[in-house]
């Protein structure tokens, strides 16, 4: 039996033709066993050195896994050979006993019209809202995204089976009349109470009146992920002489937008960016720094977040996507123009007793995103699908 994953993705292809991705990963792809022994994941794939890969994507090696290369359906060449694509997916969820399409993405809307004309069993997984996604992106998007959003819409809400990573965010603004779960994509393999009882020393310990490190882990060269809003608040901070935070910047790409952002708000010696960490060295940064952020004009549910909440590291967001359902109403900040005094308000009220609270709070929060509690959920699920798909 073999069960078909669409989505746009891209996964990454060295000169020697191994596979990488971050999202996508052999953990990610192992999950689908529950629906068939045999994985096609049918994808768009970047082709790139292996040194640009190595140390920040994982390796797919899962052995029964067979990678489809679709090409771009969102550019200009695509579209126009949108009938030749439609017949790769045509050709690959024939040869196929189950569909799971991730959502948004313009291969999975094909492949959802596809599956339903040949009637095959399909299941999709909304993990994010294209609304959002395409607005904040360019101007590019901001064409795309009506007609991604009442496609996603459509679609979604005449799927049988739908499972959102969201718990009410998603489902919120796409709605299904199917069976439906949520069950986030971020599932955390370990949570140590030690970890807590570190960071609630921490915290103790801190001169809050000397230095408050602030942290983001994130790209840095797309602007929905917000870091600018950050930068501009300690702008505003250091006018009132209030100085001593110190924000941290973890994440890969083109600096340039945010570095001058600092230097026009005066808070360069303030900003500091690290560049991309791996994924292990990440957990050691969350630990050394003492408030977590995400200011994001888009997210499904942030890994970072709940991340960061796994290492008892008090935080605030935007409210955007599933990131208030993570916290607590007064640590939320709007996506207004007044968001900026919103961010210095919200720093101005982190004391030691508000950290501990917060600390206690949100490692207490990250543990509904353990591994084995969303696998069982996500397991019951994928079994029904396919029980009934077979009935």
């Amino acid at each position: 039996m073999k069960v078909l994953f669409c989505h746009d993705g891209p996964i990454l292809k060295d000169e020697y033709n191994n596979y990488y991705g971050r999202a996508h990963n052999d953990e990610m792809f192992k999950r689908y066993h529950i629906i068939a022994d045999k994985i096609g994941v049918l994808i768009r794939v970047k082709n790139v050195d292996k040194e640009h890969v190595m140390q920040k994507y994982s390796r797919i090696t899962l052995s029964t896994l067979d990678i489809i290369e679709c090409p771009n359906l969102s550019n200009i060449k695509g579209i126009l050979n949108k009938r030749k694509i439609k017949k790769i997916i045509k050709n690959e969820i024939i040869k196929s006993d189950y569909i799971v399409i991730r959502l948004p993405s313009f291969i999975g809307l094909l492949a959802v019209d596809v599956a339903k004309k040949l009637d095959k069993p399909y299941l999709i997984e909304v993990v994010a809202c294209p609304w959002d996604a395409l607005w904040n992106y360019s101007l590019k998007g901001k064409l795309i995204a009506p007609y991604m959003y009442f496609a996603t819409k459509k679609r979604v809400y005449n799927g049988k089976y739908v499972l959102y990573v969201t718990n009410k965010f998603l489902q919120r603004r796409y709605p299904t009349k199917g069976m439906n779960i949520n069950c986030s994509d971020v599932a955390l393999k370990d949570v140590d109470e030690k970890v807590l009882k570190s960071r609630i020393d921490k915290i103790l310990n801190l001169d809050i009146d000397n230095k408050i490190i602030i942290g983001t882990a994130a790209s840095v060269s797309v602007r929905y992920k917000g870091q600018q809003y950050i930068i501009k608040a300690l702008g505003k901070l250091k006018k009132q002489g209030i100085k001593h935070f110190e924000y941290q910047l973890v994440g890969s790409g083109d600096q340039s937008y945010l570095k001058s952002l600092a230097k026009k708000y005066d808070v360069e010696e303030q900003v500091k960016f690290l560049g991309s960490l791996p994924h292990d060295k990440v957990f050691d940064w969350l630990d050394s720094i003492d408030i977590y952020v995400q200011p994001s004009r888009q997210e499904g549910l942030p890994r970072a977040l709940i991340e960061a909440m796994s290492r008892g590291l008090p935080a605030f967001g935007a409210n955007t996507g599933g990131i208030p359902e993570l916290l607590e109403p007064d640590f939320i900040f709007s996506n207004t123009r007044k968001n900026i005094n919103e961010i210095c308000n919200i720093l101005l009220t982190f004391n030691k007793e508000n950290m501990i609270k917060q600390s206690l709070r949100n490692y207490n929060e990250a543990l509904k995103y353990k591994k084995d509690f969303l696998n069982k959920i996500r397991e019951d699920f994928f079994h029904m699908f396919v029980v009934n798909s077979n009935s």
